[in-house]
């Protein structure tokens, strides 16, 4: 595998179940009523570290070690909801202590990374591609409902 580069996009997309939300709640022993009661629609509110994983999809496969994560949650997720997340590589440096590293990119076999997320609330049958990075309405009119920074190590082994 390389190394990301700069400007390098993916996007992972999930729709929360009231189980997902079940189980959180068992891990994570966070079980306040609007994560363990429905609301009028029979809908339970997504944890917010909940949402937060969908980044970590996109960190697992690019075999991303975080050393720092930051999120700022817009707007609740319920179950049965369709959230799209975003991720933008903005940086990678190369390391100087890898074996064999390189003073560039192209060479290096260690970096740091730095990414920029957005993840969306979309529409049922949406399949476009990106999110936004405002805080009201995607470009697909989907709702900004987390966004976010993660920053890390990332081998080209």
């Amino acid at each position: 595998m390389s190394l990301p580069t700069p400007g390098e996009t993916h996007s992972v997309r999930r729709t929360f179940t009231a189980e997902d939300v079940e189980r959180f709640t068992a891990l994570s022993g966070d079980d306040q009523s609007i994560h363990t009661e429905p609301d009028e629609a029979g809908r339970y509110v997504v944890h917010g570290l909940l949402t937060a994983t969908l980044p970590t999809v996109v960190g697992g496969d690019l075999d991303v070690l975080a050393s720092h994560m930051a999120f700022d949650f817009h707007r609740p997720v319920y179950t049965g909801e369709t959230v799209r997340c975003d991720w933008e590589t903005t940086a990678v440096e190369p390391r100087d202590d890898a074996t064999g590293a390189g003073s560039d990119t192209e060479t290096a076999s260690r970096a740091e990374i730095t990414a920029e997320v957005t993840c969306v609330r979309v529409a049922d049958g949406d399949e476009s591609e990106s999110a936004t990075s405002d805080h009201g309405s995607g470009t697909d009119g989907g709702e900004t409902v987390l966004t976010g920074r993660v920053e890390g190590v990332v081998s080209a082994e």
